[in-house]
């Protein structure tokens, strides 16, 4: 076989539908509508009854002010049961598609997401016959309409079939009662390692048109856009104008206007082939019946000749259109390849402190980036998948591997992009200030939310979790963050802010604390720092020993060599001064922190009192990954105090909290009996970073988790919706709302704990029963909440801690290295 062959075949291996992620046809209903409608049982609300009404006055006072509400606890979000793959690079904004075809939740604003739904933004078929009759003219989507009367869609949602493998998709429309089979594969470029083009605001379509009977037929797919982001009031406010342009192997149309009073440019464009004639339209109101367009395209297949390449300024909504038109002859197969490109180079938040710019402008400037963009996908599209084929393939192609992990892996990985990310450079004044090895430099800042609803960036409690995406994908990623919020460890913000738990005025950032967040996208990230405004996390028992586990885990794994070594010197006195601001948890000397009687954790409701399982656990932990750094940087003295520290505290917890079966919750008189799903967190990130059992014993751990798996999860809703986090006396704890919850990256996370220790079955049964449930029962796929309840209800969606799923990868390549 010749290499030419070769390569066809591997191609075809690359592109071709493959057998795993989201299967739906396009008329698909799901069996379960969820919502967030939970209803807590009066004893929980009687305890948090101050909170609520503090909560209250907060919400009032912010929306007359019109400030910006971190957590919105008053309009939640009802899941739309309509999401597939989302289109879009990281940190540039992202656009979703529905699985029936639709363009559909906005995140161009940094962090802040429309939950809209855009008529107007579609892609339609005409299919004409040998006599050049229109014999089918559709719409395709099946996603019903609202305006645009005269557009309709006659596509049997029951013969179509979607497929979404994120960060790729292919939709198959059977046309076969006109000759035609249709497919379109959307590629966005997410590539691991590969930088430049993961940072692009752009998605090709790929279309295949089959001609399967025994006449000519011609085919027409076109594509139309409207301005702004599917926000009324904000997609009015903008003046807009289009010119059509030709440039190299691309046609198409630039659709020019403001989101929010940044500049963004819309760029929709088709590849010229000799086989495809290319048609443009630069102008139609979105808000009309739509004819004038439509009737264009049904009885020519092709949009009127425009006789001016622009058209002049429109206040208000203003809609375009590309049209690519082929004649395919009988059994033969024809491809038209489109884009879209959204341009917003420079962005700010609404306190308009600082502007940035987007980490794509880099390399493709400031000033009308939107037709290099264009041409640059067009010449490497393939290479994009070439690399998302390398990416996964090997996974999908594991035999030992369940099906639903091999969905599960890569399409949880939307939040990646779909996070309401941003990723921005440093400009020179910046730069200068950081010596030479800062990765910033290079790399810029980056930031991601806690969900959807939870608009807080990088919150570290969370990240802690979902940075098992980053270490082996985008390791640099993960490093520029790790460098700001070691800045922001020394930082110190001394406005008093009001905690809505207690009532307490308290200092936004208090020094040598890792603070929750680096800021509201509402307000202004990278700047103001702790949006969160429930609890003083600078009392918070397990952020500053997160933090010295994530630059453990991210050294070690990556190995000691220059690059590694030098980020533990970088990160050292940050990771010190956080470990030696924890002593003061020690409240009575046994080496082991304390909790407060407070939530006073990532379990924000959750109260845990004296020594804890989770906080102590996470502690030991991080002691231990200080006895390692220092030893590394030949820190002879505090690898000794570490030392002292770590094993005191380890004879402390296993005196106070084993129990013989697992690790008691905490100290407390009652909710000590609690089996908590997470209480081997601290384990779980030390095998992750390549140790085993030198701080807590193998038999404890594995006697943990059989304890775990029989109770939390095969005892809870017959083993198919995951871990819940906490189980008492033989029934589900609800001593508060989240220890009835089931946190789905601490299922992801306890389901890798259990790989690590050869519990094969009952990691991928943890895990499986709660993803199947999520996609197969309650259309949540790309919009993983971060809880889910027994019955009815889950909790914000859009979240980002269940990218820890990645951990259960990590997990089962270092099983894999043990066999072999």
């Amino acid at each position: 076989m010749s290499s030419a062959q070769v390569r066809k075949i591997s191609q075809k291996c690359e592109t071709e539908v493959p057998n795993y992620g989201l299967k739906v046809r396009l008329n698909h209903t799901y069996p379960e509508d969820r919502s967030q409608d939970f209803i807590p049982s009066i004893k929980q609300i009687w305890a948090m009854l101050p909170l609520i009404l503090r909560y209250i006055w907060y919400y009032i006072v912010h929306r007359i002010r019109g400030k910006s509400i971190v957590m919105d606890y008053v309009k939640t979000l009802r899941a739309q049961q309509i999401y597939g793959v989302p289109i879009g690079g990281i940190g540039c904004g992202t656009i979703g598609r529905g699985f029936r075809g639709e363009f559909c939740r906005f995140q161009l604003r940094p962090g802040l997401y429309e939950y809209s739904t855009v008529d107007a933004n579609q892609f339609i078929v005409t299919v004409k016959d040998g006599h050049h009759e229109t014999i089918f003219h559709s719409l395709l989507s099946t996603f019903p309409m609202k305006s645009l009367k005269s557009w309709e869609s006659s596509i049997d949602g029951s013969e179509c079939f979607y497929t979404g493998l994120y960060p790729r998709s292919w939709t198959e429309f059977d046309l076969s009662r006109y000759g035609i089979m249709l497919t379109c594969r959307q590629v966005s470029p997410i590539i691991p390692h590969n930088y430049k083009d993961s940072s692009l605001p752009c998605s090709v379509f790929v279309w295949d048109i089959k001609n399967i009977c025994d006449e000519d037929r011609t085919v027409t797919i076109a594509f139309t856009f409207k301005n702004g982001i599917g926000n009324k009031s904000k997609d009015r406010s903008s003046t807009c104008s289009s010119k059509a342009f030709s440039l190299g192997e691309s046609e198409g149309v630039v659709l020019y206007h403001t989101i929010d009073k940044m500049q963004c440019s819309y760029v929709l464009s088709a590849k010229a082939n000799p086989d495809i004639d290319i048609s443009k339209c630069l102008y139609f109101d979105p808000n009309s019946s739509g004819i004038e367009p439509w009737i264009q395209l049904k009885n020519n297949g092709c949009f009127d000749k425009i006789t001016d390449k622009n058209y002049g300024q429109v206040f208000g909504e203003m809609a375009c259109g590309i049209a690519a038109k082929g004649l395919v002859h009988p059994n033969n197969c024809l491809s038209t390849e489109m884009a879209l490109v959204w341009d917003m180079p420079t962005v700010q938040f609404p306190n308009k402190q600082k502007k940035y710019s987007r980490y794509y402008t880099k390399y493709f400037g400031n000033e009308n980036a939107g037709l290099r963009i264009t041409r640059y996908a067009f010449e490497n599209y393939r290479e994009w998948e070439d690399g998302i084929y390398r990416w996964q393939g090997a996974i999908l192609e594991d035999g030992e591997l369940p099906d639903w992990y091999k969905s599960a892996l890569f399409n949880e990985s939307y939040f990646v992009s779909d996070g309401g990310t941003i990723w921005v450079t440093l400009d020179d004044e910046d730069a200068k200030k950081l010596p030479k090895s800062d990765p910033r430099i290079e790399f810029g800042k980056f930031a991601l939310l806690e969900g959807h609803e939870y608009k807080m960036y990088n919150t570290y409690d969370v990240h802690f979790y979902a940075s098992f995406a980053f270490v082996p994908n985008w390791p640099l990623l993960q490093s520029v963050l790790q460098y700001d919020m070691r800045d922001a460890i020394f930082t110190e913000i001394p406005d008093k802010v009001k905690m809505l738990y207690d009532g307490s005025m308290v200092e936004r950032k208090v020094p040598n604390t890792v603070p929750h967040d680096i800021g509201d996208p509402g307000e202004e990230p990278f700047i103001l720092l702790n949006s969160y405004p429930i609890h003083d996390v600078s009392h918070w028992r397990d952020l500053n020993s997160k933090f010295v586990l994530q630059v453990f885990r991210d050294a070690f794994t990556a190995g000691l060599n220059e690059r590694s070594v030098q980020y533990l010197n970088d990160m050292y006195d940050a990771c010190y001064a956080v470990m030696h601001k924890s002593e003061e948890f020690d409240i009575d000397g046994d080496g082991l922190i304390e909790n407060t009687g407070s939530p006073d954790q990532t379990f924000d409701t959750w109260v845990m009192t004296g020594s804890s399982a989770y906080c102590g656990g996470l502690w030991l932990a991080a002691l231990f990954a200080m006895t390692k750094i220092s030893d590394a940087l030949q820190k002879t003295k505090d690898n000794e105090k570490f030392q002292k520290l770590l094993d005191k505290g380890k004879a402390s917890f296993e005196r106070k909290l084993w129990n013989g079966r697992c690790y008691n919750f905490d100290c407390s008189d009652v909710e000590c009996r609690s089996i908590m799903a997470d209480q081997l967190c601290g384990q779980w990130y030390l095998r992750s970073s390549g140790f085993a059992y030198e701080v807590f014993p193998q038999d404890r751990v594995k006697t943990s988790l059989k304890t775990i798996y029989e109770n939390n999860v095969q005892s809870f809703c017959n083993g198919r919706m995951g871990a819940v986090n906490g189980f008492i006396d033989g029934a589900v704890d609800k001593f508060t709302i989240q220890s009835e919850e089931v946190w789905t990256g601490v299922t992801y996370s306890l389901a890798a704990s259990m790989l690590q220790e050869g519990m094969w079955s009952e990691g991928f049964n943890t895990a499986g029963g709660m993803y199947k449930s999520m996609t197969d029962r309650f259309g949540l796929a790309f919009q993983t909440p971060e809880a889910l309840y027994a019955t009815k209800c889950y909790r914000a969606v859009g979240y980002m801690r269940a990218l820890s799923i990645w951990s259960m990868q990590l997990a089962i390549n270092e099983l894999k290295k043990t066999k072999n």
